[in-house]
């Protein structure tokens, strides 16, 4: 009897054990994570439920009560569905969330607390049953100030709150965004958000979030921008967004490619300029979500940049090109540049090294168009060709470059990026089988070289002109071998045949082709000196080596990427334009360049890391000095401060500031102020006819370089910045040594408020 006793006493503490350790789990089923600043609560179903400032005694609470956050969402493209999350199981010795969703797929993600950020990696996800693409979040704040859509921020830059959450993708596969998007590349359009609802209210005939196309005819990029108040919100991305109370959330997602697939893409759709098109997206082999990874991170906003985000990228090993020594993305080494005009360079050097700039553009010299057939000899493999006229002899770019590197500058050019234009070596007179294509079909009967009845097995979407952008008539191509062919439409009633055809389009040779033979319907750019075909991602990898053998051939570290959207053009968005980039870094690397500081025509979470400044356009449309206000005749200054500044990416004033016989000191005195307090770069344009003419060039020159060396000191604290950014104040800087400044408010012509300015400790 006492056996038993004791058998059933031990089934007896066993059960109650059991149930001890179920109601332990069920009570502690919510799981904490906390880094220096941030501190995340996870509930049993895998949602956010908390977010709190941990860097004060506030407890601030980010994470709304009646919108929790899904760590990590699955997608079913084909479907067009969402799997949301519904158990969430910590096992904190190997430091993994296990997390079950309603499609019967089950997820590993490992969770790193580090000091500054969470990292969460994807290890595996079984049974697939139909997932493309997993998302990590969105997730939802209750911030309403300032949303990052290009790196995936939400920022209150109140002194009251002064905090900001965010993810960043720690891998070339994971974008910034939502699975739904389409060529994962976000719409390029309007939303309406007002950062500050007492300061800008909205009127009531509109609603945070709506959504409104951009202005002009959808070609003209000046025109694009169309909306001067401040809660019309123009959106380069999707990895921050606003629902209908203004608060933001975030998302970055991550795609399965090892997959052929079509998608219906523009970047622009809602304007008739700029209409889908259906196009054939290549499948990459072995880029998979397993393995995709992103940083959750919360600190205090004034932190977030030099703090958080500069130890994520350098922790993680991202990109981090540097200036003079200095993180490009450090507000210090914000630096504008030298832009050439006239075509005369006798003294274009001597007064970039006055300005105490590191980088002329040879912006006169118009564009560079990628050719590997030179193999990256711009001047032909001797140099003969002088294309830099001084009074003294015309010049080589190499020889030129040389003479820059005396005076520690750095000489660049503008491009049509990845548009392979007719004539060059992929594209003609025998175009390359690694053009990217729309469409592919097949020739249904034999034809000979001068046929003009082109018969097709398959008409569909071959009406669709041309490329999605600006649908350029003339780029309507198709290829058949190695000869290209032009058309203009696709007959209505069976058997279906091109229309208005022109064989040997782009002096490639017309040729007989037999029936079944291959018709792609290539991918191409837009005209207006723009004109080119895509490569598929392969030979776009050969052009980004390309860029770097011109680098080092020429003396080259600079580029102005116009046409920089044509990287989306393959329908991989901001996967592509990673891994251009990353090419052309890795390769300029290995041929002894350093980092290549470049602009472009936009500004991507795929560019984000590598982009060095973003100075687009000029004139009145960015920031207009006579009347001191971000953009006078359009609000494309207005717009991308507010990208730029929301996404801690130094703001643009394009090309601009032309000095000339009436400009005066006081002009640049204000520029410069304006430039250090909200954090810009600009290209001055130097005529140097123009600069000649000038009373006051010297005095001019002096007063930029003053301030350029306060910047690079980083002498300027953020409560002075502050007063800097208010245009309706003027300033005057007075250089007392190396190490310290004098910045003085003008106030009716007298010199007020004096303030003593000293270089900050590692500068």
């Amino acid at each position: 009897m006492k056996k038993i006793e004791r058998k059933n006493q031990a089934i007896l503490l066993a059960t109650l054990l059991s149930c001890l350790v179920l109601l332990g789990s069920k009570i502690n089923s919510e799981v904490v994570f906390s880094t220096e600043y941030f501190k995340v609560k996870i509930d049993e179903r895998g949602y956010v439920i908390s977010m709190q400032d941990i860097a004060t005694g506030s407890r601030r609470e980010f994470s709304p009560a009646d919108k929790p956050s899904p760590l990590m969402r699955l997608y079913d493209e084909e479907r067009q569905q969402y799997f949301e999350p519904i158990k969430a199981v910590y096992n904190s010795s190997y430091s993994k969330l296990e997390l079950s969703y309603d499609n019967g797929s089950v997820a590993t993600v490992r969770v790193e607390p580090k000091d500054k950020y969470l990292k969460l990696t994807l290890e595996s996800l079984s049974p697939r049953n139909g997932v493309d693409d997993i998302e990590w979040g969105s997730i939802h704040t209750n911030i309403t100030n300032l949303l990052g859509e290009i790196i995936g921020v939400a920022r209150d830059t109140s002194e009251a709150v002064n905090y900001a959450i965010g993810l960043m993708a720690l891998d070339e596969n994971t974008l910034g965004g939502l699975s739904t998007t389409i060529g994962d590349a976000a719409p390029f359009q309007y939303i309406i958000h007002s950062p500050d609802s007492t300061r800008f209210p909205l009127p009531e005939h509109l609603h945070e979030g709506q959504i409104f196309t951009l202005g002009g005819d959808g070609i003209s990029d000046v025109a694009f921008y169309a909306h001067k108040e401040p809660y019309y919100r123009i959106m380069y991305g999707n990895a921050a967004a606003v629902d209908h109370k203004g608060r933001i959330s975030i998302a970055y997602h991550s795609r399965d490619r090892d997959r052929e697939r079509e998608v219906l893409f523009s970047l622009i759709p809602n304007m008739k300029a700029n209409i889908p098109n259906h196009l054939q997206v290549q499948r990459v082999p072995g880029v998979d979500f397993i393995g995709s990874s992103v940083a959750f991170w919360g600190s205090p906003d004034d932190l977030a940049l030099m703090d958080v985000i500069q130890t994520i990228v350098l922790d993680e090993g991202l990109p981090y090109p540097k200036v003079s020594g200095k993180w490009v993305k450090d507000p210090a080494a914000y630096k504008p540049d030298a832009l050439t005009h006239g075509g005369r360079y006798d003294s274009i050097l001597s007064y970039t090294n006055r300005l105490g700039f590191k980088t002329v553009s040879l912006y006169d010299q118009g564009f560079l168009r990628p050719d590997r057939g030179n193999e990256g000899y711009i001047d032909g493999k001797d140099f003969a060709k002088k294309t830099i006229k001084l009074s003294s002899g015309a010049l080589s770019h190499r020889e030129f470059s040389d003479r820059a590197a005396k005076l520690g500058i750095t000489i660049g050019r503008t491009t049509i990026t990845n548009s392979m234009a007719p004539g060059t070596k992929d594209t003609s007179p025998i175009p390359s089988d690694s053009i990217w294509y729309q469409q592919k079909r097949l020739l249904a009967k034999e034809i000979n070289a001068t046929d003009t009845l082109i018969y097709v097995d398959d008409p569909t979407y071959l009406d669709e002109i041309g490329s999605w952008e600006g649908h350029t008539k003339e780029l309507n191509i198709v290829k058949i071998g190695k000869e290209l062919i032009h058309y203009l439409g696709v007959s209505e009633s069976a058997p279906h045949r091109l229309l208005n055809v022109t064989r040997g389009y782009w002096d490639t040779q017309k040729s007989a082709h037999s029936q079944n033979d291959t018709i792609y319907k290539l991918q191409v750019t837009v005209g207006w000196g723009y004109e080119g075909v895509v490569p598929n991602l392969q030979l776009q990898d050969e052009i980004a080596k390309h860029y770097a053998d011109v680098c080092a051939v020429n003396g080259l570290s600079y580029y102005d990427f116009d046409g920089q959207e044509f990287l989306f053009n393959n329908g991989h968005g901001y996967y592509s334009t990673k891994r251009f980039f990353r090419t052309m870094f890795d390769a300029a690397e290995k041929r002894g360049v350093p980092h290549i500081r470049f602009t472009g025509a936009t500004l991507s979470e795929g560019s984000w890391h590598y982009q060095s400044i973003w100075n687009v356009g000029g004139g009145k449309n960015l920031y207009d000095a006579e009347t001191r206000e971000w953009g006078s005749s359009t609000s494309q200054g207005k717009d991308l401060r507010d990208v730029t500044y929301a996404n801690f990416f130094p703001v643009g004033m394009g090309g601009n500031f032309r000095i000339t016989a009436n400009s005066k000191v006081e002009e640049y005195e204000h520029i410069q102020a304006v430039s250090v307090g909200i954090g810009s770069t600009y290209s001055l344009i130097l005529n140097q006819e123009d600069v000649e003419s000038c009373p006051e060039k010297d005095a001019i020159f002096r007063v930029i370089r003053t301030w350029e060396n306060a910047r690079s000191a980083n002498a300027f604290p953020k409560e002075v910045k502050k007063d800097l950014v208010n245009p309706k104040r003027s300033w005057r800087l007075v250089e007392l040594d190396q190490d310290n400044w004098k910045l003085y408010e003008v106030i009716d012509g007298v010199l007020a408020n004096e303030r003593m300015l000293t270089r900050a400790a590692g500068y």
